[in-house]
């Protein structure tokens, strides 16, 4: 199962949420609201005893994406991450594990709020397996992220 995780302040009825809702009809898309912590036993409500759970998270739902694959191995199968907020303070005390499923994170060369010198350092230390992609974008992935190739990073 997909499920799509929104950034701090987008919802289910963002551009991105709608465009992946388009590609997937079966894809989640909840809203979040509150703290890290408040969004983190959110999604964990909603995926609680689920398996082959492939996450897609954008901007601070990429950090959840993250935080949720680190805590529960053996559930998710992949993630996918636009512009994960991985250089926010609340990820500073997971930064010592590691993801071992195959991870795809997409990030702008222009992203002032995720920068790619902040952000790809973290990623090449804590993905076991990462697909990176650096784009003409800004942190909002508006211009690409319709053009991803959203088929082979979501295959099963």
């Amino acid at each position: 199962m997909k499920i799509f995780l929104h950034g701090l302040e987008s919802s289910s009825k963002g551009a991105k949420a709608a465009f992946l809702r388009d590609l997937y009809q079966d894809l989640l898309i909840p809203d979040f609201k509150g703290s890290l912590s408040e969004r983190m036993a959110s999604l964990e409500a909603i995926l609680a005893g689920r398996q082959n759970i492939t996450l897609i998270g954008s901007s601070f739902g990429g950090l959840m994406a993250t935080i949720f694959a680190m805590e529960k191995p053996g559930v998710v199968d992949r993630s996918v991450l636009l512009a994960p907020a991985l250089n926010f303070p609340e990820f500073s005390h997971y930064m010592q594990q590691r993801v071992e499923i195959p991870t795809w994170m997409i990030i702008g060369r222009d992203d002032t709020v995720t920068p790619v010198e902040k952000v790809v350092p973290l990623a090449r230390e804590i993905f076991a397996t990462l697909h990176f992609h650096e784009v003409d974008d800004d942190h909002m992935l508006a211009r690409t992220f319709r053009q991803l190739d959203w088929k082979t990073m979501l295959s099963a």
